[in-house]
């Protein structure tokens, strides 16, 4: 199967059941965007801000847990009010790999921690700089597949995100065909606003999904300068802060069913040096405003 046949097979195949959503959409901070301070202060500082969905970043959490518990990295959250709406994330399970067997091992742990955390989502990114040869589509259907047999035990959905780095999947439209060809209930769909806006995706393409089918969101803008050409994760803006079509974005996903987290997720190291209680009121108030 060449990659033309791959996507016209999957185009017109729904995903399998989802777990649960939300009913409404959610103001949600991924905790990347706050990557200069631990778990513990970054959690305080955004319930602090009023923030009650975070993205935990799985690494920070474990540092936080290896030194007192994972029920005490849950705990945290049950105090401070704060739900993992979703974490991030796993490199190593999507993209043809030497290293698979340790990555899929390494999923396990982090499904597990997952899931004491009281998430039931966790990103997988597929990593790829090379140029992909044809059965590398096949295979990251296989792998998807695989790694979502990892996580279905731990009651945690996999989600695929697509990014304008990789080379292997970097539009919406490939990476809906994988996620619907990988036939696994624990493996689902998830969009990155600045991924979707800056890389090859169609604004049209939001067309192609059903109803329903997407599970999760990343929320941010994109700045009119630098060019998009050499635009880098740090250039990711506040929602509202630049021109992305993000209402218009809203409104079509409201449209087809979701109802989650918009998480926001910042590189720029002055977002992610700002007191994390300060940068939860920024994100907040910029959410607020779409939801």
């Amino acid at each position: 199967m060449n990659r033309r046949e791959f996507l016209a097979a999957t185009a017109a195949t729904p995903l399998l059941a989802q777990p649960s959503r939300p009913s409404a959409l959610t103001v949600c901070v991924h905790q990347v965007s706050s990557n200069g301070f631990d778990y513990k202060t970054a959690m305080e500082g955004y319930a602090k801000g009023g923030i009650r969905a975070v993205e935990v970043v799985l690494a920070k959490a474990k540092e936080f847990a290896d030194k007192e518990s994972p029920a005490a990295a849950r705990r945290l959250l049950d105090d401070l009010g704060l739900k993992a709406a979703s974490t991030s994330n796993e490199l190593g399970v999507v993209a043809p790999s030497p290293n698979r067997a340790k990555s899929l091992d390494d999923l396990k742990a982090k499904c597990e921690l997952a899931r004491t955390l009281g998430a039931d989502k966790l990103v997988v990114v597929p990593v790829m700089t090379t140029k992909p040869a044809e059965d590398d589509y096949k295979r990251a259907v296989d792998n998807l597949h695989e790694a979502g047999d990892v996580a279905g035990p731990f009651g945690v959905s996999l989600m695929l995100e697509f990014y304008k780095f990789s080379t292997l999947v970097s539009s919406l439209s490939t990476s809906l065909a994988i996620v619907r060809a990988a036939k696994h209930p624990h493996v689902r769909l998830m969009i990155d606003t600045f991924h979707f806006w800056n890389g090859p995706s169609k604004f049209e393409d939001l067309d192609e999904v059903h109803d329903g089918e997407l599970l999760h969101v990343h929320f941010e803008d994109t700045p009119r300068e630098p060019p998009r050409e050499v635009l880098e994760q740090r250039h990711r803006a506040l929602p509202g802060d630049g021109i992305a079509p993000l209402k218009k974005f809203v409104e079509v996903v409201k449209r087809k069913g979701y109802a989650g987290a918009l998480s926001v997720e910042l590189f720029d190291p002055a977002f992610q040096q700002m007191d994390p209680y300060q940068l939860a009121t920024k994100i907040r108030a910029a959410v607020e405003s779409f939801v």
